[in-house]
């Protein structure tokens, strides 16, 4: 079985849809699909993006973003951009797909995998952004590895007894699984946060114990000019480019 690990797809349909063409046409497709959540947020296209991830063999948890936009997070949680961003999102869902994003789980254990958003401590809120807070959080999962989100930006950290080794994953590096445990950011696709505007997603493939990184390009200008045509804030807008 191959699987394709998506995180903070972030209402972008553009990049949602290039990942899905990429890992088709240069990586031998997949069978299902593994959402770390923040389905929605930020971009201009919640519900197409919602509805695509609907038509796909899937598991997702839940994001803040996802909890923001149907009212089980106070917004007043998030910085001011972010803020209005889910606000418009709210109004753009139609009820069935608020009770889609309403009843995401916080935490899915799926094969030797747990999977969340933040980290395994904190499901929602909590970033896992070094090997301090990731060797906190080891000890909050029982499975042999752990897929998060929720920085945007594509990393591991491996334990090795009480020492806890951190990386950047690379473009097309690909992380053999064995003994080790392992937690796993497969990076944004919707709103890249380590200086690389191209989408960035995982794929593993459960034969061969493997998990594979790759980037794609997508058509960053056609998502700023939908978000500035709705009114959305422009800084959200401008990151794309920036990767940041």
């Amino acid at each position: 079985m191959k699987y394709l690990i998506i995180a903070d797809i972030h209402s972008n349909l553009e990049a949602f849809q290039a990942v899905l063409d990429d890992v088709r046409l240069n990586h031998g497709g997949f069978d299902r699909v593994w959402c770390l959540g923040d389905v929605v947020g930020y971009g201009p296209d919640p519900s197409a993006c919602i509805k695509l991830l609907r038509e796909l063999k899937h598991i997702c948890v839940c994001g803040n973003h996802d909890l923001a936009a149907v009212g089980k997070l106070d917004i007043e949680d998030f910085n001011s951009n972010a803020a209005m961003a889910n606000l418009w999102t709210a109004e753009q869902l139609s009820e069935d797909e608020k009770e889609f994003l309403r009843i995401l789980p916080e935490s899915v254990v799926e094969d030797e995998f747990t999977i969340v958003h933040g980290s395994p401590r904190m499901p929602v809120w909590e970033y896992i952004t070094s090997a301090f807070s990731a060797a906190a959080n080891f000890k909050h999962f029982k499975t042999r590895y752990c897929l998060v989100g929720h920085t945007h930006v594509p990393c591991y950290f491996k334990q090795d007894e009480i020492l806890v080794e951190e990386g950047y994953l690379e473009e097309e590096e690909t992380l053999e699984l064995g003994e080790t445990r392992l937690m796993i950011n497969p990076g944004g696709v919707g709103q890249p946060r380590d200086r690389d505007p191209r989408a960035s997603y995982a794929v593993y493939d459960s034969e061969k114990k493997m998990i594979s990184h790759y980037r794609i390009s997508y058509d960053i200008g056609v998502t700023q000019e939908k978000m500035e045509e709705l009114g959305l804030p422009r800084f959200l807008s401008s990151r794309l480019g920036w990767g940041v």
